[in-house]
């Protein structure tokens, strides 16, 4: 009896009492009736690679081209074991901890079918689903870590049976076998998934919501391939109202996530709602962050008194994130950042770093030549899926202090501990919003509102993810450069002793230039004159002397008074 008494209490404790999500009226919930914001990441290049996550867009953007460059080096099974690696390592319980240790309250898992089902054509008998394990095992997994950090976890089908739509890299569709439209077999097979998933994980309270069919981007009846000027979007509405039919059956508790045509955000002919328990899901990159980029999402959040939340954005500058998350905390929207790893990535809060031979590889793949031998790209493969390791990756602090703390908080932090005397690299400038920690005069990404506009924000696409241009040099060392006139970097500096200091400052220029030292009050420390080096790398030393600087910390401003200046190092003595 005591047994059956502690047993009740427990599953009272993780379901009857639990924090499974619902919606009431515009808000998602707690079971308690309080407001949910969900602060989530994408799982992006886990489940499903797109080319331009392992450098490979180029020549091969959908994962099964992908998997056939590998093949074509080291054969099926190596290809096969390659990826069982690749896959073991991409997401572990110890990324799980160290989102939720960042400040993630939830994950969207973007699923592959093709773990969890087989394709119709490679069913042994038509019709039938052949169920995979492989796919399952993994979210049961993922659930776990996700339930012991108390994080929701969101099942997102990013790659639907015979692919949603005519951007193939999302989906991993092969244009030559019958899409996801175009065959009621593939229909089916969606269907039936969906219906699978939710039998496995109707009684699970951290399960946040299924996100039922990632950005569709299909042309019904319009022009645009990609669905953006589709009106009636017929087909998408009745096959999510069929998934949710088919879920509602054996899970009448969990939230319904539906997206649009158009990658997500055409909702145009939407028909009467079908669910209680629904939310529109919208995706935003590369615009303003104003409101007015968000009439369309809170219109439909107005007009049909549902929850909206961004299921994905990303892929910018940290000035953008931070005015991203401002402006969705002033409008109680949740949002799922993207991607968690891609290969040299200074957008993401984790960096898989390249290795020269997996280079030499993307070199072979795109331009030819000799062959790499098989003992060779098969050493370079499985070394680049262990550098997937959590433990192998570089956690990108500049990113997570601009999603979390700079979204409230105005002050600047040390970005490594600084100390005088003591050399310091240019790229340690302190960490903190633009007009605090830094100015930058190109510094970040607004091509979809403003063609003009496209940029690279840190056009050397190296270490840090503010505007500020950051260059490696011939021999792995890192600079700022690509200044202009007005620009600054600012560096938290904790002297030993009160006295007055030399600063040798290894610059390069195309031309004569002056750069001048500032305290963060705006005192003025010194005037530089700095002489043409003759070329970017062509590195020169100049000094000067009586900068005073007090015992503890001192925030000290590099300003720039001309363009094209580059900055290496200062060595305070």
């Amino acid at each position: 009896m005591k047994r059956a008494i502690l047993l009740s209490a427990f599953l009272l404790s993780q379901f009857g009492t639990s924090q499974l999500l619902k919606t009431s009226g515009q808000k998602i919930v707690n079971d308690k009736g309080e407001n949910v914001q969900l602060r989530g990441l994408g799982l992006g290049g886990w489940m499903l690679q797109e080319g331009y996550m392992l450098k490979t867009a180029d020549f091969a953007g959908p994962q099964y081209k992908i998997k056939e460059k590998i093949a074509e080096l080291i054969g099926e099974d190596g290809m096969n074991e390659f990826y069982k690696a690749y896959l073991k390592n991409g997401i572990t319980k110890q990324d799980i901890d160290f989102l939720k240790k960042a400040g993630f309250n939830s994950i969207r898992l973007p699923m592959h079918y093709n773990l969890y089902t087989l394709p119709i054509e490679k069913e042994p008998k038509k019709g039938q689903n052949t169920w995979l394990q492989e796919g399952f095992k993994m979210t049961d997994d993922l659930l776990k870590w996700c339930a012991d950090n108390k994080m929701y976890l969101i099942l997102d089908l990013h790659a639907a049976p015979g692919g949603q739509g005519n951007d193939v890299n999302i989906s991993d569709n092969d244009k030559s076998k019958p899409s996801l439209w175009e065959n009621e077999e593939n229909q089916k097979k969606t269907i039936a998934l969906w219906k699978k998933l939710a039998e496995r994980y109707k009684d699970e309270p951290w399960i946040g919501g299924y996100d039922l069919i990632n950005e569709p981007n299909i042309n019904f009846t319009g022009k645009n391939p990609n669905g953006t000027d589709e009106m009636s979007n017929a087909p998408l509405w009745k096959l999510q109202k069929d998934i949710t039919d088919a879920i509602r059956t054996v899970d009448k508790k969990h939230i319904i996530i539906i997206e649009g045509n158009g990658w997500g955000n055409n909702y145009n002919g939407l028909t009467p709602l079908w669910d209680k328990n629904m939310v529109f899901s919208f995706h935003k990159y590369w615009n303003y962050n104003d409101d007015a980029t968000l009439k369309f999402a809170l219109d439909l959040r107005e007009k049909h008194n549902i929850p909206i939340w961004l299921g994905e954005t990303g892929e910018n500058s940290n000035v953008w994130f931070t005015e991203l998350i401002q402006l969705l905390d002033k409008h109680n929207i949740g949002y799922a950042f993207w991607p968690m790893k891609k290969i040299d990535n200074i957008a993401g809060i984790t960096n898989v770093k390249i290795t020269p031979e997996y280079q030499k590889l993307l070199d072979y793949w795109k331009n030819g030549g000799e062959k790499p031998s098989k003992e060779f790209a098969k050493k370079a493969l499985m070394q680049i899926a262990d550098n997937y390791k959590f433990r192998n990756v570089e956690v990108k602090n500049d990113i997570i202090d601009a999603m979390f703390r700079q979204t409230t908080d105005s002050s600047t932090k040390p970005f490594k501990n600084l100390q005088a005397p003591g050399k310091i690299s240019a790229t340690d400038y302190d960490l903190g919003r633009m007009g605090s920690a830094y100015l930058d005069k190109d510094f970040i990404n607004l091509w979809v509102s403003d063609p003009e506009k496209r940029s690279e924000w840190n056009s050397g696409n190296q270490l840090r993810n503010d505007g500020v241009d950051i260059y490696k040099t011939g021999n792995n060392q890192y600079y700022v450069g690509k200044t202009e006139s007005g620009e600054w970097l600012q560096y938290t500096i904790n002297a030993k002793t009160g006295k007055a200091y030399t600063f040798d400052i290894n610059y390069s220029s195309n031309s004569p230039a002056k750069i001048r030292i500032e305290d963060a009050s705006g005192k003025q420390l010194a005037t530089v004159s700095l002489s043409s080096t003759g070329g970017n790398e062509n590195w020169k030393t100049v000094s000067t002397k009586g900068i005073n600087l007090t015992k503890g910390e001192n925030k000290i401003r590099i300003y720039f008074e001309n363009d094209g200046v580059n900055l290496n190092y200062l060595d305070v003595k």
